[in-house]
């Protein structure tokens, strides 16, 4: 098929991972879980030890032989699901500004700002300045707001093609929407979710006016929710869901 060059093979602990992220709740018996594994010829003592690893490093909890998502990624699960239905508000031109003030950090410190920093869908213009259009309403976590000084401003000159990648975004969705019209079976159909969603996260949500009129992010959101109706419906029947 065409479309297995947009995707990326799947290992237990990412096919547990993608499974519960798009899971509501994100709750689901081992049993089901081992069902997915089965799509991709992993086998069930493979999940099982995917999932004790998972328990064991915090990324999922335990409950009456139930496996569930612990909160740091229930709070991605819910930056997914806004990502495919994102909220803005009209821009006014003005740029929220980001800049560090703390005179002294830590590495883990660096790393907790530039991961808080992506999720806000900030881009780093220079070290220590992260700026975006103010188009977007959010709470900032912890790491921004204890190293960090927030300014608005208007740039004087057409920053979108210095921070993101706008040709290479468009044209990824661009693979991706041709994929989504050709997907059939169910394991291939699984990984392409996973990849479409991932890419939605990577959508920088900047306002109209910042860019091209042949923008893909509205046609891809649609083509993907017709999509996925139908691949959770059959999912869910296959993991023995109801």
């Amino acid at each position: 098929m065409r479309h297995q060059s947009v995707m990326r093979p799947l290992t237990a602990r990412s096919a547990v991972l993608s499974t519960l992220l798009g899971a509501h709740p994100p709750r689901l018996p081992a049993r089901s879980l081992v069902r997915v594994g089965e799509l991709f010829g992993i086998v069930e003592g493979t999940i099982r030890v995917a999932l004790s690893r998972m328990v064991a490093a915090g990324d999922l909890t335990q409950v009456n032989g139930d496996y569930q998502l612990t909160r740091r990624l229930r709070d991605r699960q819910a930056r997914q699901d806004q990502s495919r239905s994102p909220s803005t508000i009209p821009w006014t031109g003005e740029w929220e500004i980001a800049v560090v003030t703390t005179a002294r950090r830590s590495p883990s410190e660096r790393t907790a700002l530039r991961t808080a920093m992506t999720e806000l869908r900030l881009a780093e213009l220079r070290a220590g300045t992260w700026l975006r259009p103010a188009n977007l309403v959010r709470e900032r976590p912890a790491p921004v707001v204890e190293q960090c000084t927030f300014l608005t401003g208007r740039p004087e000159a057409d920053l979108t093609g210095t921070l993101w990648d706008l040709p290479g975004w468009a044209a990824r969705a661009g693979e991706l929407a041709e994929a989504l019209d050709e997907a059939t079976d169910l394991a291939s159909t699984f990984i392409l979710a996973a990849a479409v969603l991932r890419h939605f996260l990577a959508d920088p949500l900047l306002p109209p006016e910042l860019l091209p009129d042949d923008w893909p992010g509205a046609r891809l959101r649609t083509r993907y929710e017709e999509f996925d109706k139908h691949f959770v419906s059959t999912l869910r029947k296959h993991i023995g869901v109801e």
